[in-house]
């Protein structure tokens, strides 16, 4: 009997390998950084070869630090980062150019032109999204018509496309599986989430060629097997599924209503609207939420770009600090109301703006402002962020949820929660796994592998670390978010 199951969580920063056991519990996680690319203003690139080397690395690490033998592991569950553009030669699995990052803007010129010629509805009605660099569709068309010979090449049924997933299943497998889920698809902007089907209208759009698309699986399906020279041994790749809906899974929020925030990268709030889609009238997005035997989910979500990639840019940027475990005890140095707003507007705005112009600042410094200060500051903007989404959320659904679950590595700042709790009003849960990204990556193949009956039996594992209730007066509250609003407002392009 198979004792433990690998989730690799392939990330925008670094990439991990958790080892988990039947009750979701950790047994050992490895992890690796590996570069960001900045080749112009607003562009973002992944080596994928770094890519590569760091999952493959931390699988064997993972593997190897807990003590357990390949033949332990039942088999793989897939989690990444959802929108990163990659296109590779089918022959030699070679990648044309590098991965082109969720985060990068160079084709904002071409998403205003979209919109411009009337194609914003059709776009939304079909998949859900707003027209904007951030989804695939327009990074694989500007691979197609940028690296010389693609296009043509890819008509020509020579080159394939994928999600960070769909290029390390490839890998894995030995180019055996060229296939994606339905939570990454439906990020592409390619994807119809009503037919569950590529778009042929859509494909014609953007420029797209039907033959580089991956196969579109349930999100616990079966992903193929990995290639024996890799781990040691052919496991079974038994889940794939988005990040952001790879928490909702792990944060077990499974009946319509309930929704999770994770803050990683980016901050991803996510609420599960049950099986039918709904549409946002404030800018948030209709996503698939998970595909079961064949059975679609839906949620909302709201995407903030920058979340803890401020809290690395305040450490390697600025070299405020040398930890990023140390920004709880710098922001418990400041005064309770102060005054400073910064505005991790780097990559543009996310959602409810959708603003790939707008730039980062910092506003209210006064003589008395230091490090404290501004690190507070940079932890505070993701939970203002986060109650623009929760005012968006609570317009379209009639009500916000009346707790919020919470995870990614920045809600181990006890600080933070709470400052989270008393802008948002409502109670916050901090579970006691916070690998929940993973962990609903392990629970997607486990689920595949006949580990677990069902979703209930998943959602019995999960457990509360800690609540947080909130404790700011309302006119503090409400006075600290008015501020941040104005700050946004003199940061924002007006495009």
């Amino acid at each position: 009997m198979a004792d433990y199951l690998l989730a690799i969580d392939q990330g925008t920063t670094s990439s991990r390998a958790i080892l988990f056991d039947r009750g979701g519990h950790v047994i050992q996680v490895a992890q690796r950084e590996f570069p960001q690319h900045f080749p112009h203003d607003g562009w973002i690139e992944h080596d994928p070869q770094d890519i590569w080397d760091t999952v493959l690395a931390t699988c064997r690490d993972a593997i190897e630090q807990s003590g357990a033998a390949p033949e332990a592991l039942a088999g793989i569950g897939i989690t990444n980062q959802r929108e990163t553009t990659l296109l590779w030669d089918r022959a030699t699995g070679q990648p044309l150019y590098n991965a082109i990052v969720w985060q990068d803007r160079r084709t904002a010129d071409f998403c205003r032109q979209l919109r411009d010629q009337g194609h914003a509805d059709l776009v939304q009605a079909r998949t859900g999204l707003l027209i904007d660099p951030y989804f695939s569709a327009t990074k694989l068309a500007w691979l197609l018509d940028n690296v010389e010979g693609a296009r043509e090449r890819a008509e020509r049924g020579e080159l394939a496309f994928g999600t960070v997933d769909s290029f390390l299943l490839w890998r894995l497998t030995g180019g055996r599986v060229h296939a994606t889920d339905a939570t990454n698809a439906s990020r592409t902007m390619l994807f119809n989430i009503h037919t569950q089907q590529w778009d042929d209208e859509l494909l014609a759009l953007f420029g797209i060629p039907r033959g580089v698309l991956p196969e579109v699986r349930d999100s616990s399906d079966d992903f193929g097997r990995t290639d024996s020279q890799w781990l040691g041994v052919e496991l079974p790749i038994g889940g794939v599924v988005g990040d952001q809906q790879a928490a909702l899974v792990g944060q077990a929020c499974f009946e319509p209503g309930m929704g999770k925030s994770t803050y990683g990268t980016g901050c991803f709030m996510i609420v599960n609207t049950g099986d039918k889609p709904a549409q946002s009238r404030n800018r948030l997005l209709t996503t698939v939420a998970y595909r079961i035997d064949g059975k679609t989910t839906y949620a909302l979500e709201g995407s903030i770009f920058v979340a803890g990639a401020a809290v690395q840019w305040l450490r390697d940027g600025l070299k405020l600090f040398d930890h990023a475990a140390e920004t709880e005890a710098l922001a418990k140095q400041t005064r309770a109301g102060h005054s400073v707003y910064l505005v991790p507007a780097f990559t543009g705005l996310g959602a409810p703006h959708w603003d790939p112009k707008a730039r980062g600042a910092i506003f209210g410094l006064t003589r008395d402002t230091g490090i404290a200060e501004i690190v507070a500051a940079g932890l505070q903007a993701v939970c203002y962020q986060t109650r623009d989404l929760q005012t968006c959320m609570s317009d379209d659904m009639g009500a916000p949820p009346g707790t919020l679950r919470v995870d990614g590595g920045m809600v181990a700042n006890s600080w933070l929660v709470q400052f989270l709790a008393d802008m948002l009003g409502v109670r916050v849960d901090r579970p006691t796994v916070l690998e929940t990204t993973a962990l609903g990556a392990a629970y997607m193949a486990g689920l595949h592998f006949g580990w677990y009956r069902d979703l209930e039996e998943i959602a019995e594992l999960w457990r509360c670390e800690r609540s947080f209730t909130p404790s700011m007066p309302e006119a503090e509250r409400e006075r600290l978010y008015q501020g941040w609003l104005e700050a946004v407002e003199r940061v924002k392009s007006g495009v």
